[in-house]
């Protein structure tokens, strides 16, 4: 047992981030964004980190063992875009990680934090925003929607699995009337990525979100586009903001 934990201290003393993205190399490449990510096996956020980066997430990563790693080393350490702390088969209730949670959310204030976690269940998601995450993403989800979720959050938004709150749709209540000034013109699921656009998110997102296949997603937004007489996304958003504001003057 002493053993198993000199060399987990070993590790996380000697191997604190993957070569590329350790502290000592971050201001090679000044002027970037960065993502610092927590994660108390090596293996695992080594490859994490590799795995982001080479999927272009727009950031370069610097990987800790722990924040008490990065407080020892932040003075030599860039501006940070958003954290990524990973719980891997942790609850977000186990003792100690909601704490933890609210402390580096309060901490850097102005970076979201993002947790990255193997379960899916609703209650952690809450439990986790609660304690001032920006994001939840679970390990069942692919590298490509991670990295969205990642920007996502590093843009000021929160993402959060579709497939833990469509069990709950029915007692919120709100999705058919989110779509209602839709219904007219589109189907149900035309209505909700339409929904989606309006809401900024990205392909890889809708996807997810809604379990659709990304090519099914352009599909969808191209006959929007053609009902909508819109020539791009963004005119498609400024458009379903218009339906939206007559749905809402016809009912007043």
């Amino acid at each position: 047992m002493g053993s198993t934990v000199g060399l987990h201290n070993y590790t996380s003393t000697n191997q604190s981030g993957v070569p590329s993205s350790g502290i000592e190399n971050v201001h090679e490449q000044a002027g970037k964004q960065y993502l610092l990510m927590l994660d108390g096996r090596a293996l695992d956020r080594e490859c994490l980190a590799s795995a982001l980066e080479d999927h272009e997430l727009g950031m370069a990563v610097v990987a800790m063992g722990s924040i008490e790693e990065w407080r020892m080393k932040k003075g030599a350490a860039p501006p940070l875009a958003a954290i990524l702390f990973n719980l891997g088969g942790r609850k977000v209730t186990d003792h100690g990680i909601a704490d933890e949670i609210r402390h580096i959310s309060s901490e850097f204030k102005s970076v979201p934090v993002v947790i990255l976690a193997d379960t899916e269940d609703l209650g952690q998601i809450l439990t986790a925003l609660e304690c001032g995450a920006r994001g939840y993403i679970p390990t069942s989800v692919g590298i490509d929607v991670c990295v969205e979720a990642i920007n996502l959050a590093a843009a000021g938004g929160i993402f959060v699995p579709a497939s833990s709150v469509l069990s709950m749709r029915h007692l919120i209540g709100t999705g058919s009337r989110d779509t209602q000034p839709l219904t007219g013109m589109f189907t149900l699921r035309q209505a909700e990525v339409a929904q989606a656009l309006r809401r900024g998110k990205a392909n890889k997102i809708i996807a997810y979100e809604l379990n659709l296949r990304e090519s099914t997603v352009k599909v969808h937004i191209r006959n929007i586009m053609k009902k909508l007489k819109a020539s791009n996304r963004t005119e498609v958003a400024y458009k379903v903001n218009d339906l939206f504001a007559e749905g809402a003057l016809a009912e007043e």
